[in-house]
């Protein structure tokens, strides 16, 4: 099953990571159906300080250029990212038209 791992950091704001991680304790329905319809199987995000580091498991068929055009054209979906878009921040490294970061692997364990 193919993974992608990606990263991204919020705002240095507490009371601003506190909601973020409010609005993820429960997904919208929409966002979460977007998601499964785009082959997403699981998705894990994890919090060190402001860095976010996100595990997407997906089956065969994902592809995240995909995913990005149908997100474009979802108003739910597009609602969702505007209010993230409140609490996060590109990193240094993104393209103007990128928040979330694709990160290289560069170890397995399994491999070894």
């Amino acid at each position: 099953m193919p993974r992608h791992c990606l990263t991204l950091d919020l705002k240095d704001d507490q009371t601003a990571i506190s909601e973020y991680k409010r609005y993820h304790v429960k997904i919208w329905p929409e966002v979460r159906e977007s998601l499964r319809d785009a082959g997403v199987l699981e998705m894990e995000i994890y919090l060190a300080g402001t860095r976010l580091f996100m595990i997407m498991d997906v089956n065969d068929t994902f592809s995240l250029s995909a995913k990005a055009a149908t997100d474009a054209a979802n108003a739910k979906v597009q609602e969702w990212e505007t209010i993230m878009a409140d609490f996060q921040q590109e990193l240094p490294l993104s393209r103007p038209d990128q928040k979330w970061v694709i990160m290289e692997k560069v170890f397995d364990l399994a491999a070894q």
